[in-house]
């Protein structure tokens, strides 16, 4: 019996068949503008081009324009690469225009799919990014691509690391950008530490295709990007807080050692604060437990590890005056490698070794809040609806299903469950040696490198030619997946997203013409290719009846995702394919999931060794299995996600704040601002407000002036006058300084003073916010803790972030301040020095060679005189007696 579900999805469709019904007019009105389109001439569709792009940037909104402008991109990709859109096509890419991810199973073109979004987006010209997976793909995609922009008159760049600034500059300022995430990362990290906007690669963050897009946006999500270079000198911090470890007792601390983390009890916090405070690492009134502290907390932490949790000659050994890391798996050195956070210079100051500078985050930033700043965002991929709530929760993108060109015609045949792990395989390589003897090309997916070639190795006892697929992506790869559905061939593969490449059944025509004119550079290329495509032709016949592609899959991912990747491989564009998983009790997802209770079925079912279970309640209770373990990894990267969203904000705020100062022609409001805050700060210190000028200290307020704004001003005369409150203080505090600031700017000229602000402001900007993410990775690193005083951590971290963000602020109002005090013109003995300095020395004349003393015989001592050991031998030599003539043998 139906249940509701079923019925009223028989009636009504379901949500996504009413999505794709909804486009269905706009195709038709795209298809009904062809005929007009085709008529123009190569100028005409640049012309109309202009003409949309006049039409955009005048305020008309894109949505009126996708008629005309996809029309016009169809006719071009038309002339440009002999391909014509199909109706699914132009569907996907109004689905990439409104924002959506457009799932689009293999083989249904999405490379052309994203000219249409991209054309009609770089019509406002604030430009479009369009994201793929690695460098090669990214330079493939743009090169093949912009040959549709450019024949609707619009400019492509590509993007790769360890490109000249000059060039990368110039391709972001393209119509059309194609770039990998990483890259797009790191950018726009770069970007944000340069000096002027005119160095800045980056323009605004307006529309971003991103390719594979469950790859880039889920599986690449969890590391962050980060740029580090080398911190200040921290050996003295390391060394004396090393001292104080060993007078710990075990009241002290607790230890955790299957987790690796030493914490302190309240009695050790206690004994180090005091000891702290006597060193004066600690300042006079801070507790260990104030935010200020962080960075000292998680030192004495990792200096408390150093000693109770890593030990010589089996973490680590000292080879001369290094601390090299022991693999406690295979029990090798591991030279070279060094442990994160400041634990390894812990290490280095507990073996009384030199401690090396540690690195420090410079910059850094999740994929997630990268792509969060784009005003629009859009994604493809063959596989998004098994994680379309995380991309609706995290992104706000909706995943819609894109219906294929043609029917799908692959059998997904139910899973092969195995006792053992050996009968698994032995059933995997008899299924490919059926397969192979009929000329059916297969594909063999496997989940771990070594799987991969444990099966090669059965292969090749088996005599059976295959090719093995598990390296990151390159030109290589892209040749063996184009050759994995010839006739008889068998690919090896470790994972199949972001290939970037079909498994086109019978081969590639078009990289095999490549080939063979690389090969035959004389050859006549239209022969050639008429040549290929009938031997191609005939090939794809024989696979074909042969079945077409087999997928052959060893074990079921964690995700559903990765195997629907695997399976999607074959029965592209309505051709015949298979997919079959097999799988045994001792896989990974089986041994976590449920296993025992499989067990007792099969042992009733009287399985017999190498016979399989079939059964579509397997198949289901697995994907419940992965569904689960789906629901765990999102909610591990929601809660990264959460503490890394605290950051993002001030990030934002601090980088729009640089842009500000970087766009401002004149910032001596901005560098005003600061001053008189910083002397609202120093009254309200020194003479808080509500209480009376007796309780003032003058003298500390007096000092705060001459270090903080470099003036010597009478504030005790001030303070002794009648009716002479706070605000008066404030006012005649910040006349002097404006008056002491205009003084300056008249000395140096109004342009070289601005110029001058903006340098310090920026500098000061850069200091504070590395210093503050250091801070920051300090208390992510012993925030946790807190969870077992019943505190919630996330709370925590943004209470006490916050708080440390002010503090940043203050910081650098202060030393804004402070340093725009002290600067002055150089005095003419100063620039002469200066300019001494900078000349080529001249190079001092050698001191003539000393002579040999008259009569002076080298095999007669009786010649030499009686020179005392220190005097200049009497040989010339220019040493001294003891270290040459008169050295004793």
């Amino acid at each position: 019996m139906l249940g509701l579900g079923t019925i009223a999805k028989k009636v009504f469709g379901t949500p996504n068949d009413r999505k794709v019904k909804s486009v269905r007019p706009l195709v038709a009105k795209i298809n009904a503008l062809e005929p007009e389109f085709e008529k123009l001439t190569d100028a005409q569709i640049i012309e109309k081009t202009r003409e949309l792009q006049t039409r955009a940037q005048g305020g008309e909104d894109l949505d009126a324009l996708l008629p005309e402008a996809f029309a016009n991109c169809r006719e071009a990709a038309k002339r440009a690469l002999g391909l014509r859109a199909f109706d699914t096509q132009l569907m996907g890419g109004i689905f990439l225009h409104q924002g959506n991810i457009s799932e689009m199973k293999t083989g249904e073109g999405k490379t052309l799919v994203a000219t249409f979004p991209a054309y009609l987006n770089a019509l406002p010209g604030k430009g479009v990014h369009v994201v793929t997976v690695n460098d090669y793909l990214a330079r493939r995609d743009a090169e093949w691509m912009s040959k549709v922009y450019g024949a609707l008159g619009l400019t492509t760049g590509v993007v790769v690391p360890f490109q000249p600034d000059d060039e990368k500059r110039a391709a972001y300022r393209c119509d059309v950008t194609y770039a990998t995430n990483n890259e797009l990362g790191f950018d726009y990290l770069r970007d944000n530490m340069k000096g002027s906007v005119e160095e800045m690669a980056q323009r605004a963050h307006f529309y971003a295709i991103v390719d594979e897009v469950d790859s880039i946006l889920v599986d690449e999500a969890r590391t962050p990007l980060i740029i580090s270079g080398p911190s200040q000198d921290r050996s003295e911090l390391y060394n004396t807080l090393d001292k104080f470890i060993p007078e710990l007792t075990a009241e002290h601390f607790t230890l955790d050692e299957k987790g690796r983390n030493a914490t302190y009890t309240e009695e050790g916090n206690e004994y180090l604060e005091r000891r702290l405070h006597e060193a004066g690492i600690l300042p006079e009134g801070q507790s260990l437990y104030d935010p200020e502290s962080t960075t000292i907390v998680h030192h004495v932490t990792q200096a408390l590890r150093a000693h109770k949790l890593f030990h010589k000659d089996q973490n680590y050994v000292v080879m001369g005056t290094e601390v090299i890391l022991i693999d406690e798996h295979t029990g090798r050195a591991m030279k070279g490698r060094r442990l994160s956070d400041g634990l390894h210079q812990a290490i280095e100051a507990k073996e009384g070794l030199p401690v090396q500078p540690e690195n420090v985050t410079l910059a850094s930033v999740t994929f997630q809040n990268y792509f969060r700043l784009y005003e629009k965002l859009a994604g493809m991929t063959g596989t998004a609806a098994t994680e379309a709530e995380e991309f609706a929760e995290i992104y706000s993108l909706g995943v819609v299903e894109v219906p294929t060109n043609r029917p799908i015609q692959r059998k997904d045949e139910h899973d092969r469950v195995y006792r053992t792990a050996r009968d698994k395989y032995a059933a995997v390589i008899e299924a490919l040696k059926e397969a192979h003897a009929k000329g059916q090309p297969v594909l063999l997916g496997t989940t771990s490198i070594e799987k991969s070639e444990m099966i090669s190795e059965m292969l090749k006892a088996e005599g059976i030619p295959h090719n093995v697929l598990n390296a990151r992506q390159h030109e290589q790869e892209a040749k063996i997946v184009a050759d994995a559905g010839r006739l008889g061939a068998v690919t090896i593969a470790t994972n199949m997203a972001g290939r970037g490449t079909d498994i086109q059944l019978g081969g590639n025509v078009e990289m095999k013409v490549l080939e063979e004119l690389a090969a035959h550079p004389e050859a006549n290329p239209e022969e050639l290719r008429a040549r290929i495509e009938a031997e191609h032709a005939e090939e794809k016949q024989k696979v074909l009846d042969a079945g077409g592609l087999f997928v052959l899959a060893t074990e079921r991912h964690e995700s559903r995702r990765i195997d629907n990747q695997l399976r999607g491989r074959s029965g592209r564009q309505g051709d015949p394919g298979r997919s079959l998983f097999f799988l045994s009790l001792e896989d990974d997802l089986m041994r976590i999931f449920g296993s025992e209770k499989l067990e007792g079925v099969l042992t009733k079912l009287g399985m017999k060794e190498g016979e399989a279970i079939i059964h579509p309640w397997v198949n289901k209770s697995l994907e419940r299995a992965q569904a689960k373990v789906e629901g765990r990894n999102f909610d591990i990267r929601k809660q990264l996600l959460k503490f890394d969203d605290v950051m993002n904000d001030q990030r934002k705020a601090i980088f729009s704040q640089r842009r500000e100062i970087m766009e401002s022609e004149d910032i001596g409001e901005i560098a005003q601002d600061m001053r008189h805050q910083v002397v609202e700060d120093l009254v309200d210190q020194y003479a808080p407000p509500k209480s009376y000028a007796d309780q003032w200290d003058v003298e500390g307020l007096t000092h705060a002036v001459l270090d903080g704004l470099n003036m010597q001003l009478p504030i005790a005369e001030w303070a002794a006058e009648e009716g002479v409150d706070q605000d008066v203080l404030i006012e005649r505090i910040e006349e002097a300084s404006d008056a002491f600031m205009a003084q300056k700017t008249e000395t140096f000229g109004v342009e070289t003073m601005r110029t001058i602000e903006k340098q310090i402001l920026l500098q000061t900007i850069d200091t504070k916010w590395r210093e503050h993410l250091v801070t920051l990775e300090h208390l992510r690193s012993v925030i946790g803790f807190r969870g077992y005083a019943q505190r919630d951590p996330l709370s925590e971290y943004k209470t006490e972030s916050f708080q440390l963000f002010e503090t940043l602020l203050d910081g650098l109002r202060s030393e804004v301040t402070k340093r725009l005090g002290q600067i002055r013109p150089l005095t003419e003995e100063e620039r002469a020095a200066m300019m001494a300095q900078a000349m080529p020395q001249p190079e001092p004349e050698a001191p003539p060679a000393p002579a040999a003393k008259p009569g002076f015989d080298e095999n007669d001592p009786a010649t030499w005189g009686e020179p005392s050991r220190n005097d200049p031998c009497p040989c010339g030599s220019g040493e001294k007696f003891k270290h040459c003539h008169g050295r004793i043998a």
